[in-house]
Formats: C-alpha cells, structure tokens, sequence
C-alpha cells in the first residue's frame, strides 16, 4: 500500500524540552556512527507529542541522526504504527478487525465508528475531536472484539458499549480501560477457577490498567513530564533532567566493575579471531558513556 505524506502540513516541530532530552538519551544507547538506529524510537516520541507524524517531524529527527530526509521517510511510510494524516484532537479510535475480533464483533464496532465518527478510516470527525482505523491483530483475543484507544485497550466491547465510550471521549472524558464486561483481566467469564486466594487482595484494576489510570496518559499527548525520564544503561541510573540531554555519571562515582562481555569468547566461537580483529575487542558498547 503507497502511503504519501499529508498535502497539509505544518510549518515547524520542534520536541517539548523534556522529550528532546529523551530523544538525546535514546541516541546514546547506540555506538559512534550508528546514532540511526534510534530513528523508530524516535519517531514515535514525535508521533506521541504532537498525535500525527509531521514532514517537519521526520526532519527534525533525520537531522538529530545525521540522516537523509528519505531514510526517515521510508522508515515512516514503511511501519503503519506511524500517522501520515492527521487523527482526532482527543483520540484516534483502532478497531481490531483480525479473527478473534472479527467473529466476535469487530464489524458492529467498525459501524459505531462509522456512525459516530466518519465514514472512511483516516478521516476526522466533524468536530474534529476523533478518528478512527481498523488495525491488525492487537493481541488481546481473549477479550475480544476490542480497540485501542490513544494508549490503551478497551476490551470486551459492545456496540452499545463503545458508542457511549466515544461519546464521553468526545465529551471531554477519559474511560476507565480494559475489560468493560466486570472481568478483571482474561479470566473466564464466569470468573477465576484458580488461584482464587488472590482475589482478595488484588488492586481494584489490573495492572495496566491500574498504570494508565495512576498516570492518566490514556489519550494525552506526551510531553515527556508524564513519568521520570531516566537512562538506566548510564552508569548509574541517571535521571533525565527537564532540559538538556540526560545528565552522565559524575567522575568521582565510585569505580565500576570491568563491564561483562556482549559475547563470550570461546574457542568454539566460530570466526573468532576474524570477529575480534574487526570490533577491536569483544566489549560491550552499552557500558560505554
């Protein structure tokens, strides 16, 4: 499928500061000369800021990476996780339509967004609040038909169900995700037969549930101030900081441990020594600053 860029597109982007300074930690993870390998990465943190995926978004981060234009274009237009088009103000709407969904009601799903939103995929709502697509399997058959909504999964749909779901979306309201039938997670529907002493003490919600309604990120767009950003394969664990990159350990930290190789030697390894001559040493980049 040939998918182009939008023929209306904004005049700039630019990442909030504290989704630049992610953006230049995940850049670090990666050795000298291979920063392009955080183009996907990347790419997404723009999507989740700004909802949509901009020409001048693809840009600004090829020119983070030191790559052409067309090598994040093609990155872009090649995955479909990435929006070409503009979504909905408040939430882009994906409909699983793959077999689990299917049998169990995805296409009276796809007709509420039909009804509610508009009548093609990839359109705006009148209003422009919402939008919507049907999308591959997402994985959650056993609480089929479901749809991802911003973040989050909406699971054991109804028609009438999701309808009132985009109703309070466009009202300005965020639904609790997850199963919308009382199941607590992909228990049978008749409730759990084991592990029942569990019940007692478990949280209200699963755990992703219970994460998106603690950060409350379900349809926002990301700034980078929803959760502390840190870069864990630091020495360390240092903190990102709210401007700038991610801070590097201090000098007089104490001393670290030689760092494990990525790959043992072995004398069984074959092209050992074919191997060792053209890294230089089996080191692995990762304990690097």
């Amino acid at each position: 499928m040939l998918r182009r860029l939008h023929p209306e597109q904004p005049d700039s982007f630019a990442f909030t500061p504290a989704n630049l300074a992610w953006a230049e930690a995940q850049i670090t993870k990666y050795p000298e000369g291979r920063q392009a390998s955080a183009i996907i990465p990347l790419l997404w943190r723009a999507q989740e800021q700004e909802g949509w995926l901009t020409r001048p978004a693809i840009e600004a981060v090829a020119d983070m990476l030191g790559m052409a234009y067309i090598r994040a274009l093609e990155v872009a237009s090649f995955y479909f996780m990435f929006q070409l088009q503009p979504v909905g103000s408040v939430a882009h709407i994906q409909v699983c339509g793959t077999t689990s969904c299917m049998i169990c009601g995805a296409e009276d799903l796809i007709a509420v967004c039909k009804d509610k939103i508009a009548d093609k995929p990839h359109t705006l709502s009148a209003d422009g609040k919402l939008s919507w697509e049907e999308v591959e399997c997402l994985g959650s058959c056993t609480n089929a038909p479901m749809a991802q909504i911003g973040k989050d999964y909406y699971e054991d749909l109804t028609a009438a169900r999701f309808g009132e779901i985009l109703d309070e979306l466009a009202a300005g309201q965020v639904p609790v995700p997850g199963p919308q039938n009382g199941r607590y997670g992909s228990d049978p529907l008749g409730g759990v037969t084991v592990l029942k002493d569990y019940e007692a003490d478990r949280p209200e919600h699963n755990a992703s549930v219970e994460l998106a309604t603690g950060i409350g990120d379900t349809v926002k767009r990301i700034d980078g101030t929803e959760v502390p950003l840190r870069a864990p394969w630091y020495r360390g664990e240092a903190e990102i900081g709210a401007e700038g990159a991610a801070p590097q350990a201090e000098a007089e930290a104490e001393p670290e441990a030689e760092a494990a190789p990525l790959v043992t030697p072995s004398k069984t390894l074959p092209g050992e020594d074919e191997l060792a001559t053209r890294k230089g040493s089996w080191t692995y980049e990762g304990s690097k600053k």
